[in-house]
């Protein structure tokens, strides 16, 4: 009955699946359910507190200390800073914002002890952002029974772009499936075509979490598809020793590299290939991979380095960070170094800072305008972005992003991507858009996400749900 039901899903939209998922992957989604299963429940957020009605409640899940703290810290500066902005334009049609900060160290377990004690507070948290797609398979079964959206901009769970079954997930902007999707059709058209891949090698040196595991599934469908081999090697955390891995990078001689790391990773990878002698050029990071602390200590030794863009790269000259220059920093209320402003890594969090507050400008749209949003609210919120690129330009972000459009059955909203490549002092950027090509990623979602509501007995949302 239910595989009738998904294979009438994929058929409406002309496509079909039948891909399994990494038992590794599987393995993990086990490890975070236990680490969910031991953190004291609490009461829903609205049983907790009575809402402030001008104010926004927004947890904030940071890591500013441990092993990734030079990625970790820049995110929630621009993260809290586009608050603050927020709140010196006015607020959300006059509801300002509130947010209390917790430290996760990015460990799953701590992640989810800071969800536990913040998502009550204040009313009850309008939406939780985990910068952790480990902490994000911890909460993904908490978030229904709490009415708390989990937003995910860039990371999470590929899967959960499926809204009909992920109703409380939003990897918004970005998949790690259409990244490596989009790292694919750069390289093919590199080479010449997707012909040209038959034979090819790619090594994805990756970091052993579900995070770095995300993109496997993908790269191994499109090297079915192509006739490429995909070379898997882990790094254990927090990724400073990887001879073992090079020596067989050195030994296998990939054609390309893809590095799916994060924190002191990243600079050690791009060491490790310039003591062996692999070509920073043919190396390829996740966006994840490709911001000023990965490569800064390396300097010339990374020039030639490539990674992945999610649409935005550092956007110093950017109208947005004008105005948080002008309106936070010159006042002296800058969460961070006034040096970072602009970033790469700022700007991520900048911008998820940003799809959060849109999601209530959303919802305010259909629950009225200037009112208080509670979680249920936000989700419809959230399901109903609609940005257009008139909409992004009088918000800052001209030149920075693409238009971004949400449905209850897309949780994503956009899949653009494009390369940056490190000069030794910069970063630039280096290809056209690419779009995430969803004849290989829809299928995908449809059926990993389908075997998830299976597992878990879930039924898939329907079109009368999502009016809801």
């Amino acid at each position: 009955m239910y595989l009738n039901k998904m294979a009438s899903a994929i058929a409406v939209i002309g496509l079909s699946a039948a891909l399994t998922v990494p038992a590794a992957y599987a393995q993990d989604a086990k490890a975070a359910a236990k680490a969910a299963a031991k953190a004291p429940a609490k009461a829903p957020a609205k049983a907790e507190a009575k809402a402030d009605t001008k104010q926004q409640f927004f947890p904030v899940l940071a890591y500013r200390t441990g092993a990734y703290a030079p990625n970790g810290a820049p995110w929630a500066n621009g993260f809290v800073d586009y608050m603050k902005l927020t709140n010196a334009r006015g607020g959300v049609n006059g509801v300002k914002l509130l947010w209390e900060e917790c430290e996760t160290g990015y460990a799953t377990d701590r992640g989810v002890e800071c969800y536990e004690r913040l998502k009550g507070k204040h009313g009850g948290a309008t939406a939780v952002q985990p910068l952790s797609t480990g902490i994000t398979f911890a909460l993904t079964e908490k978030a229904p029974v709490d009415k708390i959206p989990v937003i995910t901009a860039g990371y999470g769970r590929s899967e959960s772009q499926d809204g009909s079954v992920f109703g409380w997930n939003f990897p918004l902007v970005g998949t790690y499936w259409m990244g490596a999707d989009v790292l694919v059709q750069h390289i093919a058209k590199k080479e010449g075509g997707f012909d040209k891949l038959k034979g090819k090698k790619i090594a994805l040196v990756y970091h052993d979490s579900p995070y770095g595991k995300e993109p496997i599934a993908l790269l191994q469908e499109r090297a079915k598809m192509h006739g490429f081999t995909v070379q898997l090697l882990p790094v254990a955390h927090p990724g400073v020793e990887q001879k073992a891995t090079w020596l067989q990078i050195r030994q296998a001689k990939p054609d390309y590299v893809f590095l799916w790391g994060w924190g002191v990773m990243n600079s050690t990878s791009i060491k490790e290939a310039q003591a062996t002698g692999y070509p920073r050029e043919k190396m390829y990071g996740v966006w994840w991979s490709g911001a000023e602390p990965d490569v800064k200590d390396v300097g010339d030794g990374a020039k030639g380095y490539n990674a992945l863009a999610m649409q935005h790269g550092a956007e110093p000259n950017s109208k947005v960070i004008k105005e948080v220059l002008e309106k936070v920093h010159a006042k002296g209320q800058g969460t961070g170094p006034k040096e970072e402003v602009g970033q790469v890594l700022y700007m991520r969090g900048l911008i998820s800072a940003m799809l959060q507050v849109e999601g209530v400008r959303a919802a305010q749209g259909r629950y009225g305008k200037g009112r208080w949003i509670s979680g249920e609210q936000m989700r419809w919120g959230l399901e109903n972005i609609n940005l257009d690129q008139k909409a992004l330009d009088g918000l800052g972000f001209a030149g920075v992003m693409r238009p971004v459009q949400t449905s209850c059955l897309d949780h994503m909203g956009s899949a653009w991507a494009r390369i940056h490549t490190w000069d030794g002092k910069k970063w630039n950027f280096t290809s056209d858009w690419y779009q995430g090509d969803e004849k290989v990623l829809r299928p995908m979602v449809i059926s990993t996400a389908g075997r998830y509501a299976e597992e878990k007995k879930l039924t898939r949302r329907t079109a009368d749900d999502c009016k809801k």
